[in-house]
């Protein structure tokens, strides 16, 4: 079967589809047993996938494996902060988690319960995160090194039974206190925790509250032969809550079910990143974000794969460390984000080259726009290729790409994710009228018909008006209703589509609509620019003006004024070469380092702020504050 008609197929006869793919994982009740339909879709936006079947997230990820492949590897930690590289096969991996389930039950953690994680990238995080979902419990995992005031609002919104967390991370040979961030987190906080449990790494020093806190390795060696068995639930009951940011201030967490999510992860391991069990799956990414808990934890680990867990930089002990791994763990799959290859586009080159990357089948990349520059230019450093996908938080797997497990041949478009992936049915619609685009190359809002494939998120937790609100209302005359990505896009003649950026990071230029992306994209083709954020900027004459900010690959180009000048003039020709002079920049200002989050996501909307001499808001996320004030005095001169 070729990828149009799977495609079809998963949309036209979705119910038959999705029963075929829920055989790829274990069930305690099966699917479709009763007179269940495969997917519940009669209360729109919401849809439950397999409602009656019964099974475990947990089960699918280790339990099963150990029978087959108990002393193949699971697990493989990595740390170039500590200096520590540690691997557990499936059988170890499995005792871990019961180990783990143990001291969560001991601490009262039961089904239904949440479980907060705030955690470094450590093995201990990861045997949590399995053993909540053992129990029947959901997570919540938020990102390591979270400021306090906004860790004590997930605290409040979770109302989580039991913490979890570690002494202190690394990151770049700096300590980051955790327990401190927690304590003052938990005083902030108007829930409160029965039990914090301590992963006590010895980086920092950590207070304990009496009676609250408990350290766990006195529990590990008290349960360290446990044996606690996986809890059956309903498809429909929830795994996690992962949060993601929104227009408000109020955090907005994400919910997600275990069945559907299980057999969406089971589904993408095979058809879109072409896994097979005893292989070894290498993900960059970190468990405080969708990536980390799809594609490090749960993907790899339900497909028969090891996984790998890494803490560290991708430039230490120097850019060849990732390749390194990629060579001694033989890693056939490896999955990053194109900010850090755009990292790596500064470093040596001859970092790409020193090491065999011979069992790789290909790099795919996602969690941002990829731009063409950046992904020729990794193609042609590493020989090979490269594979974009473009998915949400919310929808917990890839929206686009190409599914060379369908079709092996179908090629890939540099600039472009892809096309529509099974039971994604992906509509561009006109922002004013709601009506469909058709027209090749015609820009739209990303829209997903309902309902959404299975994986995809269930509500906002505790929040079912806002999920309506938020994702369905956009287009009320839509039927199916549409969700909303909140991105711009376009679809070529061959089906092909293209990413342009949020649909609020528009700028409106004397009545023409421009996408930051289509200007990042243009001011990137020159050879001289690593990195790029293009942002609006308000202007008396024109509504709004697109303003750059470039990083180069070499800062010397622009030491003085003069040169500075010279090369923002050839970077407006490339520009009007790529998009003609309506796309020009008004100014291209050269720094160092562009603001970002911990997770490389580029703080538009502060940069925007500056700009316009407006406060730049919550900055609790930003990953290196030197990087906003750079940007002011460089915008200011």
């Amino acid at each position: 079967m070729n990828y149009a008609e799977l495609h079809r197929r998963s949309i036209t006869e979705r119910d038959a589809f999705w029963r075929e793919q829920a055989t790829r994982i274990d069930w305690a009740t099966p699917p479709g047993d009763g007179h269940e339909a495969i997917c519940d879709a009669s209360q729109p936006p919401f849809a439950r996938w397999f409602p009656g079947a019964t099974t475990n997230l947990c089960h699918n990820a280790v339990d099963r494996h150990v029978g087959p492949r108990g002393d193949q590897p699971a697990l493989t930690y990595v740390s170039t902060e500590t200096n520590q590289e540690r691997t557990w096969t499936f059988r170890e991996l499995h005792q871990e988690v019961q180990t783990m389930a143990a001291i969560l039950q001991q601490l009262g953690v039961g089904r239904g319960d949440r479980v907060l994680l705030y955690m470094p990238m450590v093995p201990e995080a990861i045997f949590a995160m399995l053993a909540t979902v053992r129990l029947g419990a959901i997570h919540s995992v938020v990102f390591g090194g979270f400021a306090s005031a906004s860790l004590a609002t997930r605290i409040d919104d979770a109302r989580p039974k039991v913490i979890v967390t570690a002494d202190a991370g690394s990151r770049g040979g700096k300590v980051v206190a955790y327990k401190p961030l927690l304590d003052d987190a938990l005083r902030l906080a108007t829930h409160s925790v029965d039990h914090v449990l301590l992963v006590d790494r010895g980086l920092a020093p950590a207070e304990r509250q009496a009676t609250r806190d408990v350290d766990y390795l006195p529990l590990h060696e008290q349960h360290r032969q446990a044996h606690v068995g996986c809890t059956w639930v309903d498809s429909t009951h929830p795994s996690y809550i992962l949060y993601t940011s929104g227009t408000t201030g109020k955090p907005k967490g994400v919910q997600r079910d275990t069945g559907g999510y299980a057999v969406a992860l089971a589904t993408s391991m095979d058809l879109i990143y072409q896994g097979k069990p005893g292989e070894t799956f290498f993900c960059t990414s970190d468990i405080g974000w969708v990536v980390g808990h799809s594609y490090i934890v749960y993907g790899p680990l339900v497909a028969g794969m090891r996984t790998v867990v890494y803490e560290g930089l991708p430039t230490c002990p120097d850019a060849a460390v990732w390749w390194s791994l990629v060579e001694k763990y033989q890693a056939t799959v490896m999955f990053s984000a194109p900010t850090a290859i755009r990292v790596l586009k500064k470093q040596d080159p001859e970092c790409l080259k020193r090491h065999d990357l011979s069992s790789l089948k290909h790099l795919f990349l996602a969690g941002e726009p990829l731009d063409e520059p950046t992904a020729r230019w990794i193609s042609d450093a590493i020989g090979k290729p490269i594979i974009d996908n473009y998915w949400q938080t919310e929808t917990g797997w890839p929206i686009l790409s190409v599914a060379h497990g369908v079709e092996p041949g179908f090629p890939t478009r540099f600039g472009s994710p892809g096309v529509p992936m099974p039971g994604f049915d992906v509509q561009l619609l006109d922002d004013s009228t709601g009506q469909p685009i058709t027209t090749p190359d015609t820009k739209g809002v990303v829209t997903i018909s309902h309902p959404l494939p299975p994986g995809c998120l269930q509500t906002v937790w505790g929040d079912d008006a806002r999920f309506a609100k938020t994702y369905w209302s956009s287009f009320p005359q839509r039927q199916p209703m549409a969700y909303n990505t909140f991105d711009w896009g376009i679809r070529d003649a061959d089906g092909y589509y293209f990413i342009l950026g949020r649909t609020d990071d528009v700028i409106n230029v004397a009545g023409h609509r421009l996408g930051t992306r289509e200007i990042e994209e243009a001011v990137s083709g020159h050879s001289a620019v690593a990195e790029v954020a293009v942002v609006g900027v308000a202007d008396s004459l024109k509504g709004q003006v697109p303003v750059a900010f470039a990083v180069l690959r070499d800062a010397s180009r622009a030491a003085t004024p003069e040169l500075a000048q010279a090369l923002q003039a050839e970077i407006f020709k490339t520009v009007d070469q790529h998009l003609g002079a309506v796309g020009r920049p008004s100014r291209v200002v050269f720094v160092n380092v562009l603001p970002k989050t911990r997770s490389g996501k580029l703080l538009r909307r502060a940069i925007q702020a500056v700009c316009e001499g407006r406060d730049t808001g919550d900055l609790t996320t930003i990953e290196d504050p030197t990087a906003l004030a750079q940007l002011k005095e460089r915008w200011g001169g």
